[in-house]
């Protein structure tokens, strides 16, 4: 038995609007390692970097945010991981 072509579930669905990006929304250009105010909201507790989903930040923000992470871990401004 085929399935149905117009069931209930596929009416309801409506597009979901993207969430705007935090860094951008903000008109932030450069994330920069220093600034450790923007850094640890996208920080979970375990102090790993939160996923794109998660965060709701762009694809570019994303990429500059883990960049800016990584160098403040080396520059011992926030630990690589908390127990």
């Amino acid at each position: 038995m085929p399935p149905r072509k117009d069931s209930k579930a596929e009416k309801d669905k409506k597009p979901r609007k993207p969430k705007p990006c935090p860094i951008c929304s903000q008109g932030i250009e450069y994330v920069d390692y220093k600034d450790l105010s923007l850094i640890k909201p996208f920080l979970n507790e375990r102090a790993k970097i939160k996923a794109r989903r998660t965060s709701n930040a762009c694809a570019k923000c994303q990429k500059q945010l883990a960049a800016a992470v990584k160098n403040a871990r080396e520059m011992a401004l926030i630990p690589y991981t908390t127990r």
